[in-house]
């Protein structure tokens, strides 16, 4: 995969952003099935999904130069820029960077493959990463340039689906736009064998609220959530409410001593460079 930057090397030292009253009207992405977008009653349970981690480890950002690499609509970006000092992101998608330009203007957004990031060596002070890993075809060529790029004592914070609940009993995905998904121990080692040293393994669970939609909807709000959009049919009213009540609340994020990682639907990593 050739690595390549349509902006050139990132400043250090940006000039001041525009005001976000003087940003352009928010540009409009599709819904691809690849990126979750937020605002969409359909697509609800999966934004609050991801929304939980970045909410629950936005402390770890508070006034450090962070890096999101494969930053989708930018929600999560915008989130972290209210705590950051700065937030660089990088997407290999221009009309994701566009949009994010548009939308998110405290969001520094560039264009840039993660292969090989656009950032000078030792540059932030934490890499986020979230729902990426699984989309790479070199997953071991970007763990060395996450390396790369954080300062000493930097820290890396990735999730990606759990493999043995996402596609259970299979090494293939069965997402099309996955190349590669993890279990908690797979995603250890390549995060270890890239020359981090391991903080912490977690994983998001269901709460609560969530049991008790899985236990209405058949056993899980998840397929049957799958099952209306392969039927590519409207949904249920009483389906469509309850998805689009969900929030980030619902979700527990849970360490491996209160809970089988195993088991989680996600799995959240926190890594440090030596």
């Amino acid at each position: 995969m050739s690595a390549f930057v349509t902006d050139g090397p990132l400043d250090p030292n940006p000039a001041a952003r525009p005001p976000e009253a003087a940003a352009a009207p928010p540009s409009e992405l599709p819904l691809t099935g690849e990126r979750t977008i937020p605002g969409l009653d359909v697509e609800n349970y999966w934004f609050r999904r991801h929304e939980v981690v970045y909410l629950r480890l936005a402390p770890l950002c508070a006034d450090r130069e962070v890096l999101e690499a494969g930053f989708g609509e930018g929600y999560g970006a915008d989130l972290l820029a209210g705590v950051a000092r700065r937030v660089i992101g990088v997407d290999y998608d221009e009309s994701a960077v566009a949009h994010v330009r548009a939308r998110y203007p405290k969001v520094q957004a560039h264009h840039g493959n993660l292969a090989e990031l656009p950032l000078a060596d030792a540059s932030v002070d934490v890499v986020v990463n979230f729902q990426v890993i699984e989309h790479l075809w070199d997953q071991s060529q970007f763990v060395a340039e996450c390396l790369r790029v954080l300062r000493p004592g930097g820290t890396l914070l990735m999730s990606t689906p759990n493999r043995v609940t996402f596609t259970p009993g299979s090494d293939t995905p069965i997402n099309p736009f996955h190349t590669r998904e993890l279990n908690a121990a797979e995603l250890t080692e390549l995060l270890v064998d890239g020359g981090f040293t391991m903080r912490s393994m977690s994983g998001v669970f269901h709460g609560a609220a969530l049991r008790a939609l899985d236990a209405k909807h058949g056993g899980s709000i998840i397929e049957a959530q799958i099952a209306r959009a392969l039927a590519d049919a409207p949904w249920p009213a009483e389906l469509l409410a309850d998805v689009a009540a969900v929030t980030s609340a619902d979700f527990d994020l849970l360490d491996a001593d209160e809970a089988d990682i195993d088991a989680s639907l996600d799995l959240v990593a926190i890594a440090v460079r030596p």
